[in-house]
C-alpha cells in the first residue's frame, strides 16, 4: 500500500512537471513566433525608414547580423546600406587648427575633467571633457591572452583615473583577449597587423598631443612602423570604416571642423563610443546608450556628429560601440554595457582610452 502511494505521488509530480514544461515551451514558442511576426512587419512592412533603421542597426552588432538576411537578400541589404551611408572623407588633419597651449575654458574638477550629461532623441549620453590632452592615452592588457579585462581593471592597473573602451577587438563569447589591427601604448607598438582589414583607421594621440585619425587600410607592417616613428604616434588603436552587408562600421566624423557628408542618418542606431578634440586641445570622450537601455534605440552617425560639433570638436572619430561601450571615472561606471549580464560593468576588453591622474 505504501509503495502504491509513493508511485501515485511520483506520477502526480511527473504530470505536474510535464504541464509546467509544456506551458514554458509553449510560451517560448509563442514569444519566438511573435518576434518573427514583428520583424517581418518591420522589414517587409510599409515603412522604409523603419526597415533602414533595423537593417543598418543589426549589421553593426556582433551577434545579430544574421537577422538582416532572414528576410532580405544580400543585394536588398546592400541597397539599404547604400541609402544610409557616408561619403569618403579625407583625413589630412591640419594641426595648426589645434592649439594645445591655449587657455582652456570649462567647469573642470580637480582632475581637469568635466562630465556632461546629454539627452538625445533616441539616446542618453555622457560626455567627458579632458582639459589636458597629454593625459589621454591608451592602456592595454598586453601581452595578449585569451581573456581581456573589464574597463575598471584596465583603468586602475594602468594608474589612470578614467577611461572608455578602445578599438576593434575579438569579442566572441565576451573573451576580449586580443585587439585587431593596431595597438600602440606610450610609443610601443604592441600590435602591428594593419593588412587584411578593410577600411582600417588608426585613431590615437601623437607626441604633440594632437588627435590623429589616419586611413591605414592595406598598409604593410613596415609602413605602419615608419609612420609611427616619423609622426610620433604615442598611443593608438584601430577601428573599421566599411559599409557593406557584412560589416557596417564607420570612423571619421569631423575633420578640420567639417562634418562628414551623410545620406540620411549615416548609420543605424546603437550604443556608441567616440573621441574628439577641440581647438583648445581638450579631448572629448563620448559614450551613448541604446539597444533598449532606458527605452532608447541608440545614437546614429548623425547624432555623434551633432554632439561633437555642438561641443566644439575640430576632429572626431567613432570607436568600437555596441555592448562594448562604457565609461568609468572616480571608481564608478558612468556608462555601462547594455548587455543584461554585464549591466553594471563592462565587457572584457583588450584596450581602452584612459585619462591619467596628476596635478593640473
Amino acid at each position: 500500500m505504501e509503495i502504491e502511494k509513493r508511485y501515485k505521488g511520483k506520477k502526480k509530480k511527473g504530470k505536474t512537471l510535464g504541464r509546467i514544461l509544456l506551458v514554458f515551451f509553449t510560451t517560448v514558442l509563442a514569444a519566438v513566433l511573435a518576434l518573427v511576426i514583428v520583424l517581418a512587419v518591420i522589414i517587409k512592412g510599409p515603412s522604409p525608414a523603419a526597415r533602414r533603421t533595423f537593417i543598418t542597426t543589426v549589421l553593426e552588432s556582433g551577434n545579430l547580423k544574421f537577422l538582416a538576411s532572414v528576410f532580405l537578400s544580400s543585394d536588398e541589404i546592400q541597397e539599404i546600406v547604400d541609402s544610409t551611408s557616408m561619403a569618403k572623407m579625407e583625413t589630412d588633419i591640419d594641426q595648426e587648427l589645434i592649439d594645445v597651449d591655449s587657455e582652456v575654458e570649462g567647469n573642470f574638477d580637480e582632475n581637469g575633467i568635466e562630465v556632461v550629461e546629454i539627452n538625445g532623441r533616441g539616446f542618453f549620453a555622457t560626455l567627458m571633457i579632458v582639459k589636458d590632452p597629454s593625459k589621454v592615452g591608451v592602456a592595454s592588457t598586453y601581452p595578449w591572452g585569451e581573456y581581456g579585462k573589464e574597463l575598471h581593471k584596465i583603468v586602475s592597473e594602468s594608474g589612470a583615473i578614467a577611461g572608455v573602451n578602445g578599438g576593434l577587438y575579438a569579442a566572441d563569447a565576451n573573451k576580449g583577449g586580443r585587439p585587431y589591427g593596431v595597438c600602440i601604448v606610450d610609443g610601443e607598438i604592441q600590435l602591428n597587423d594593419p593588412s587584411g582589414w578593410a577600411g582600417l583607421y588608426l585613431i590615437g594621440m601623437d607626441t604633440n598631443n594632437i588627435l590623429r585619425i589616419e586611413d591605414i587600410a592595406g598598409w604593410s607592417k613596415a609602413k605602419l612602423e615608419e609612420f609611427v616613428k616619423t609622426e610620433g604616434i604615442r598611443d593608438a588603436v584601430a577601428f573599421q570604416d566599411e559599409l557593406t552587408d557584412a560589416n557596417n562600421h564607420f570612423v571619421p566624423l569631423v575633420i578640420n571642423g567639417e562634418a562628414r557628408e551623410l545620406k540620411g542618418a549615416g548609420s543605424g542606431s546603437n550604443p556608441r563610443t567616440a573621441i574628439g578634440q577641440r581647438a583648445d586641445g581638450a579631448i572629448m570622450l563620448l559614450v551613448t546608450d541604446g539597444r533598449g537601455s532606458s527605452g532608447h534605440l541608440g545614437a546614429t552617425a548623425s547624432d555623434l556628429i551633432d554632439v561633437m560639433l555642438e561641443y566644439g570638436a575640430v576632429n572626431a572619430a567613432n570607436l568600437d560601440g555596441g555592448s562594448s561601450s562604457c565609461m568609468y571615472y572616480q571608481d564608478e561606471y558612468l556608462m555601462t554595457s547594455v548587455t543584461l549580464y554585464y549591466a553594471n560593468a563592462s565587457w572584457r576588453l583588450p584596450t581602452a582610452f584612459v585619462v591619467k591622474g596628476g596635478a593640473q
